[in-house]
């Protein structure tokens, strides 16, 4: 892949979500086309996700190191495509699977079984379709020096430490992706050379203090879980969808804190001498307000509404990142 000297040496970050990381997808369809279409200056250098987010990178990234942003869209486009409920027993079980969700919340939580007393089908199905989409015998063959990077997020059972797979460093493989996916409630533990290891929805969502090391200019946060929002919540379902919301952005917003800190010492001259620069912290965020159930649903329709949804935000963000100068180092959230 060429480098674009001249213009903006971008990484972006995608948080995992379940199906509402195909919002995720959509944005990524949106960056690729646009960066594709050479209307805006800018180099895609490094990529990172967690969960969903990992496997909308890693699709992303895939179609950059074949040197082709199209080969990039498709891939987006087929996994989740593949991955919603296409049959109608499939269409059946999903729409049974989220009203008993909803049932029991309002009755204060769901009743969950170990994983490990039941047949692996959910992540045996995952992985046959991500080997469908990747080859993942080439990608060692296409990494190349001038190659971007992809971290995928994940953190050690037995250690507590967290991990970000990184493609110059470690093997990326499908047991790389469904490590970063292994929700301990419904998937078991990925076993990667010695360790053990869960959703990086607890570690890294998504790892980010990694991606200064491409020398980026700027990081591109591509957010699923809200900040904000309107009103308190009183019923259990609103009450575990905000708590799942707040665990999810407590390692982003500190991801973040580190590099804004980074920034400040740069700015007031307390690095002199350093190779380090500011980097701009911007984020993509979706902004409508979902149930938690939601993030299991795998109807086609509302799978493309997320990614229509993401491609609109998308546009948004990149007419104003590129309306006028770089300003301010938290960004702008759309």
């Amino acid at each position: 892949m060429a480098e674009n000297n001249n213009g903006r040496r971008v990484a972006i970050a995608c948080q995992g979500g379940g199906s509402h990381t195909a919002f995720a997808a959509g944005v990524l369809k949106k960056l690729l086309k646009e960066k594709d279409a050479g209307e805006h200056n800018y180099e895609i250098v490094a990529l990172s996700g967690t969960s969903g987010g990992a496997i909308c990178a890693l699709l992303a990234w895939y179609g950059l190191l074949l040197n082709d942003a199209n080969k990039a869209v498709e891939l987006l486009n087929s996994f989740w495509r593949d991955n919603s409920a296409n049959s109608l027993w499939d269409k059946l079980l999903n729409s049974w699977f989220l009203q008993t969700n909803r049932f029991f919340a309002n009755i204060g939580g769901t009743p969950t079984a170990s994983p490990y007393f039941y047949p692996s089908w959910g992540k045996d199905l995952l992985k046959s379709i991500l080997e469908k989409h990747v080859d993942f015998e080439r990608i060692e063959e296409l990494v190349k020096p001038s190659s971007p990077v992809l971290l995928v997020g994940a953190v050690d059972v037995l250690s507590g430490e967290f991990k970000a797979f990184h493609s110059r460093k470690d093997r990326i493989t499908a047991d790389t992706i469904l490590a970063s996916a292994a929700i301990p409630t419904l998937f078991k533990a990925v076993r990667i050379d010695g360790g053990v290891y869960w959703d990086g929805l607890f570690s890294q969502n998504p790892p980010i203090r990694e991606l200064c090391a491409p020398k980026s200019d700027e990081i591109w946060v591509i957010q699923i879980n809200p900040e904000v929002i309107e009103s308190e919540p009183k019923t259990m379902p609103n009450i575990m969808d905000r708590r799942n919301e707040l665990a999810g952005n407590i390692s982003l917003n500190q991801e973040i804190f580190f590099i804004e800190k980074v920034n400040e010492w740069i700015d007031e001259g307390y690095c002199p001498g350093t190779e380090q620069t500011i980097i701009k912290v911007r984020r993509i965020s979706m902004l409508h307000n979902l149930g938690y159930e939601s993030k299991m649903n795998r109807d086609p329709a509302f799978i493309q509404e997320m990614i229509a949804y993401g491609e609109d935000q998308a546009e948004k963000f990149i007419k104003g990142s590129f309306a006028g100068p770089v300003a301010g180092a938290g960004g702008r959230t759309y």
